[in-house]
């Protein structure tokens, strides 16, 4: 680590620099060595065979932790045990089947190419790659694509409904970013179907005696072992959420299969429960947090309509197959029943500008220029706060095209979601939609096995950040899920545990006091405080702050402000919250306050990463970088690399409860395209 403070200094002189008061410094440069050399088709078999092996007598003896059932989790959990290692997996709903991976809607891709339209392992990769806008990991990402088509025959072999088309074949549509159709569905239920056949594998091992099951236990702390590079991850602390127990649990590696921390900016299409809390425990014990600022705005959302809400509900990208997107061209028309507008007075603007996708150009570009035209004044819907704030999905072309009966049948669910939600009839009237918070793409550092910057902590699913660059591409997160928790995670889990010394660590172990230490210190302090402001309206208020600087536009000015206010809000949070009840009960208070403290300190760390990134790169758009037209535009000759943070305490030393973050170290992982040639995007 050096102590070189790290100033704002602009590759392309296009404004002007100031040094930003040391609130990061540049650490050592970081590399992923796992990925073999050699051609790219060919490291994903060759890390397989060059991994060590565990026997089947030898597994029975070693333990996993696996945190988080969702897609990644449940995957993972049902495979470790049907091979025989013992599991322990925990989620905080009351049944594994409420993960968020439930929510997805639209489709899993895979490169089978069933349409014979040109589909290919290449074609997915690359896609892939150019939607990220070139920032994220090639190795990791080829990998992603090989192991697709071996997802769809697990999940048919699971009795997972795909649609199917008339034939009896399983059927495909395409999503936004690819000219192929390789997205396969189930109807708008998608992520619905896949969890249950995750579910049904995870119960299966339950039976059968392999995984221990957990729910209503949420991770508050991660138990690390050793000094320096032998530091391990050796178990977990975890809260009873129905009695308040505080529980120790210990295994030989831990899996984190957490989830997103889209919840950071408060409305977001995020489950309400969704957190960083794991990841950000593990980010403070020494796991280095990766492109935290990274944050998938996602086009198809039901709008706002007005400041009662705490939550957003999304609209499957597989509409915009059918649907046509368009706002009037004049202001004065905005107002107006939509179809009494005449053709000749619509603006169908992404057909407009981008003539080669029209609808179905990535999520990023689709959810600005759908803030653009709304900027503009030609917003659609009620008006809430000073402007407009939806655009026009419209279906009249469709259903005169195929009739009302074959959208039914694709896409009947999400119209009934919507009109029982808006109270509007789809199939009538167009839905209107404005983008909003989904996915994040950010998320812990992990090398080609998913290992962490911490030994023996592995990371999985959207709780990494490995695969999707600066924009996941629809349909992507139920591959990565799926892929990393069937296929990926126990190929390489096995050479660790193959290689892992035996732990002596016990409940009276120093790394095992310390940890239930900081947690009961963090519990008590939170039920000491008695201040006046429930812990939502810190909530809110850090999400206005996030998505006004820190969303789909950025600036420096903006994100300076922004870390200012977050960190005034997160002292007077310290000082100010109530958080009712006691701490050895049922206590949702006391649950949501230790997320929000945790969200306080990651909003932060997303805004210095957003603001030393003084490029605009996929949805994250930063005003001082763009192109003459106004698209985003990437500095390639500085920045290339995975921003990858890692955690300091104020004093450099072991922080106090509520203490917040001293200047985090910024420590770079190089991008090198070998195989995909690094260029500006365009889909026009």
């Amino acid at each position: 680590m050096t102590d070189k403070t790290t100033g704002s200094k602009q590759a392309t002189g296009s404004y002007a620099t100031r040094p930003f008061n040391g609130m990061y410094v540049e650490g050592s440069p970081i590399a992923d060595h796992k990925a073999p050399d050699g051609p790219i088709e060919q490291k994903w078999t060759r890390r397989k065979f060059e991994a060590a092996l565990v026997n089947p007598a030898n597994r029975r003896k070693m333990s996993v932790i696996i945190v988080g059932t969702g897609l990644a989790g449940g995957a993972a959990a049902a495979t470790l045990g049907e091979a025989g290692y013992h599991v322990k997996s925990f989620c905080f709903q009351d049944s594994p089947r409420r993960a968020h991976s439930i929510a997805a809607q639209g489709g899993i891709n895979a490169a089978k190419n069933y349409k014979e339209d040109g589909d290919s392992v290449q074609r997915l990769f690359y896609d892939t790659v150019k939607g990220g806008d070139y920032r994220s990991r090639e190795t990791n990402v080829y990998r992603l694509a090989e192991v697709s088509a071996n997802i769809i025959d697990q999940c048919v072999a699971q009795g997972v409904p795909f649609a199917r088309e008339y034939g009896g074949l399983l059927d495909n549509r395409s999503f936004g970013g690819v000219q192929v159709s390789r997205t396969f569905y189930a109807r708008g239920q998608t992520g619905q179907q896949l969890l249950i056949g995750a579910y049904q594998a995870l119960e299966r091992q339950v039976a059968a005696k392999t995984v221990e099951q957990y729910t209503r236990h949420e991770m508050l702390e991660v138990i690390v072992d050793g000094e320096g590079a032998e530091r391990r991850a050796r178990g977990i602390i975890v809260r009873d959420l129905v009695t308040g127990e505080i529980e120790t649990h210990l295994a030989d590696a831990v899996v984190l299969a957490s989830g997103g921390y889209g919840n950071v900016f408060f409305l977001s299409t995020n489950a309400m429960g969704s957190n960083v809390t794991a990841s950000w425990r593990a980010h403070r014990k020494g796991a280095y947090m990766a492109n935290p600022c990274y944050t998938q705005i996602h086009p198809t959302c039901i709008p706002v309509s007005g400041e009662h809400q705490s939550k957003l509900t999304l609209m499957s990208e597989s509409l915009r197959n059918d649907g046509r997107i368009w706002v009037p061209k004049n202001r004065e028309d905005c107002d107006k029943d939509p179809r009494e507008i005449a053709e000749k007075d619509r603006d169908y603007y992404l057909e407009r500008i981008y003539p080669s996708f029209g609808n179905l150009v990535p999520r990023d570009i689709a959810s600005r220029q759908a803030k653009n035209v709304c900027d503009e004044g030609r917003g659609v819907g009620p008006v809430v706060g000073d402007f407009r704030r939806g655009v026009y999905l419209d279906f009249a072309d469709a259903i005169e095209r195929l009739g009302r009966d074959a959208v039914e049948a694709k896409y009947g669910n999400l119209f009934d979601m919507y009109a029982r939600i808006t109270g509007e009839d789809p199939y009538a009237v167009p839905m209107r939609i404005y983008p909003a918070v989904h996915y994040v793409m950010g998320g812990l550092w992990v090398d080609y096995d998913l290992q962490s910057s911490i030994k023996g902590l592995f990371v999985t699913g959207e709780a990494n950040f490995s695969d999707h660059g600066a924009n996941r591409l629809g349909a992507s997160a139920l591959m990565q899920g799926l892929a990393d928790g069937y296929f990926v995670l126990p190929n390489t889990i096995r050479d660790y545990l193959a290689k892992v010394p035996k732990s002596d660590l016990d409940e009276g172990s120093p790394a095992v006091v310390e940890a239930r230490q900081a947690v009961t210190e963090r519990t008590e302090r939170f039920l000491a405080i008695n201040g006046e402001r429930s812990v939502d309206s810190f909530h809110r208020e850090l999400g206005n702050i996030m998505w006004e600087y820190c969303g789909m536009e950025r600036s420096e000015e903006g994100l300076l402000k922004a870390i200012d206010l977050i960190r005034g809000l997160r002292d007077e949070f310290w000082r100010n919250v109530r958080v009712l009840g006691a701490a050895d009960t049922l206590n949702q208070s006391l649950e949501k306050a230790g997320r929000v403290a945790d969200f306080l300190e990651l909003g932060e760390l997303m805004c210095i990463d957003a603001l030393h990134r003084r490029e605009s790169c996929g949805g994250h758009f930063r005003a001082e970088s763009q192109t003459e037209d106004g698209e985003a535009l990437r500095q390639d000759d500085e920045f290339a690399y995975v921003a990858a943070w890692e955690f300091t305490s104020p004093d450099g030393e072991q922080e106090g409860v509520g203490a917040g973050m001293g200047a985090p170290v910024l420590h770079k992982e190089d991008l090198v395209y070998e195989f995909i040639e690094l260029k500006q995007r365009s889909y026009k």
